[in-house]
């Protein structure tokens, strides 16, 4: 049985674990928040380093984008290191093409996207979807100074994003990165902000622990383009009145996880190493799998309508 563990430093309270087979292989695949502990997620890693077929960097990532540059996060790195003999996924290999190609399936199938308008809470760790959101013609907000930052600056170019980047990322990537991005409990509390660009928006896209600490209590009819969404999750958007929810990844047992943890069943899968596998390999991977992005629509009487399947 391959076994993929995904070390994160979200809480402990999202924890999960489930048995699949894909492609005829039996596949062990768990999350394990370490609330915010860089140490415990270290440890993890020493302790497991060799045991299974792949990590997955859950709650951060290595690196920062800054148009063709990348920098790496001082905190991410010891966790990337204690992986020795293990390979180490953060999701990066496929949030540049799995998200690119989410958003051209909302284009495609739910909403189009020439004139509407977006929120997406970071470009720089979510460059597949800025690209995807920008080539739609949608009118974008990228929200990277207000939501990691807390500099209530709207950007709204992709040159703006990288002009900033260029200058901000070396500094930023040596800061904790607890003050940069929910971590453990944090990822619990609430802080509505921004609440005009929320409600602007036809739909907010990106990482959901920034888009569900800064949301308000209600976003009537907003669609919702994420990953890593429990039940729970569900259920509180379902309650803000949001009229969808689409992530790139599929429902595993309930819940959609992250693209770090996609990344590792493929990378599992494939028996190379993380460095070997391009782009045409992943979705060389995916066609194999059948997984296709999740979407779930919240009705007015709190069920839930799966429109498309996790796998074909």
């Amino acid at each position: 049985m391959k076994r993929v563990v995904s070390i994160s430093l979200g809480s402990s309270k999202r924890d999960h674990y489930f048995e699949t087979e894909i492609l005829g292989e039996r596949f062990r695949i768990e999350r394990v928040g370490t609330d915010g502990s860089i140490k415990k997620a270290i440890d993890l890693v020493r302790q497991l380093d060799g045991k299974v077929d792949a990590f997955g960097m859950g709650g951060i990532d290595m690196t920062i984008r800054a148009g063709d540059r990348k920098y790496f996060l001082r905190d991410a790195l010891p966790i990337a290191r204690a992986a020795r003999l293990t390979p180490m996924v953060d999701g990066s290999g496929l949030k540049e093409t799995l998200e690119y190609k989410l958003i051209q399936f909302v284009d495609s199938t739910i909403l189009k996207l020439e004139g509407k308008h977006a929120l997406l809470t970071t470009a720089v760790d979510r460059v597949g979807m800025a690209k995807g959101l920008v080539e739609c013609k949608a009118d974008v907000i990228f929200g990277d100074l207000m939501f990691n930052l807390g500099v209530g600056i709207p950007l709204r170019t992709m040159r703006q994003v990288e002009y900033v980047a260029r200058i901000l990322a070396p500094l930023v990537c040596q800061m904790p990165f607890s003050w940069l991005y929910p971590t453990g409990s944090k990822q619990e509390l609430r802080i509505p902000k921004y609440r005009n660009h929320f409600l602007w928006a036809d739909l907010v896209c990106g990482d959901f622990h920034l888009t569900k600490r800064f949301m308000p209590d209600k976003l009537p009819g907003k669609i919702i383009v994420t990953n890593t969404v429990t039940a729970d999750d569900i259920d509180f958007l379902r309650a803000a009145g949001v009229s969808a929810v689409v992530t790139g990844t599929p429902e595993m047992n309930g819940r959609s996880f992250g693209t770090n943890v996609l990344e590792g069943i493929l990378v599992a899968l494939s028996g190379k190493r993380p460095e070997m596998l391009t782009h045409e390999d992943y979705f060389s991977l995916l066609d194999k799998t059948g997984f296709k992005p999740r979407v779930v629509h919240l009705s007015a009487m709190g069920n839930n309508t799966e429109t498309v399947q996790s796998r074909t």
